[in-house]
């Protein structure tokens, strides 16, 4: 006689159902997830049980020893089911109930359950999705540094390095590390890293900014001339 096993997988525990042909309710019980354990309750629910469970975060685990174990796995869509939840009591046996008594009715909306190799590629994309947005905060990080500083990024509006003896590699590892010498060794002062970097005399326009306020300030001492009254 063909049994039917709900599981309502949750991250650290999960809530087994177990019913028969006619929709009786055998047992149901609660374990602490771990393979070992789920395999042993899939055993003792009877010879090649169908098996369903909610597609969830982390649920390939599980659907992995229910294979290993003998079951046959099913995987309920969750959109598909919300349309069976109105109901006034609802915890998390009596979802593992209603996931196996659909099973037991063929009115399961099941949900396709990708080998291990299609989820292996999965996960490679989705690794490396998670390491370009990465990368795209950390060179938006360091364009704000840099602009704050002034400086410009050695790379044109179209992605072509600037005419150059150095390579575009080159010329960020030289700008990084003028810019964490200075960071380093703040007593050299700011200018000198600036002029180098950018090509600026910084001194000599702050001796030419000096000289005009000084000019200013003699302008500003002077008496004013008072108008002739005319008559």
């Amino acid at each position: 006689m063909t049994r039917y096993v709900g599981v309502d997988l949750h991250r650290r525990r999960s809530v087994i159902v177990v019913l028969d042909a006619d929709g009786t309710e055998l047992w149901g019980r609660r374990i602490d997830n771990s393979p070992v354990t789920l395999g042993l309750e899939i055993e003792e629910a009877g010879p090649e049980p169908e098996v369903v469970l909610e597609a969830t975060w982390g649920g390939y685990w599980a659907a992995d020893v229910i294979t290993e174990t003998g079951g046959r796995v099913h995987l309920a869509h969750p959109l598909g089911i919300a349309g069976f939840e109105n109901r006034r009591v609802k915890n998390d046996r009596v979802d593992a109930r209603l996931l196996a008594d659909l099973l037991r009715m063929g009115r399961l909306p099941e949900s396709w359950i990708p080998p291990e190799g299609v989820r292996h590629q999965r996960e490679l994309v989705r690794y490396r999705r998670k390491l370009s947005q990465l990368r795209a905060g950390l060179k938006a990080q360091v364009h704000v540094v840099l602009g704050k500083e002034g400086l410009l990024p050695p790379i044109n509006r179209r992605g072509v390095p600037r005419s150059s003896p150095m390579s575009t590699r080159d010329r960020w590892l030289h700008l990084s590390e003028d810019f964490t010498n200075r960071l380093a060794l703040p007593g050299l002062g700011s200018s000198r890293w600036f002029r180098r970097v950018t090509g600026t005399d910084v001194k000599r326009e702050k001796g030419e900014q000096r000289r005009l306020n000084s000019r200013l300030t003699e302008r500003r001492q002077l008496p004013r001339e008072e108008p002739n009254e005319t008559s």
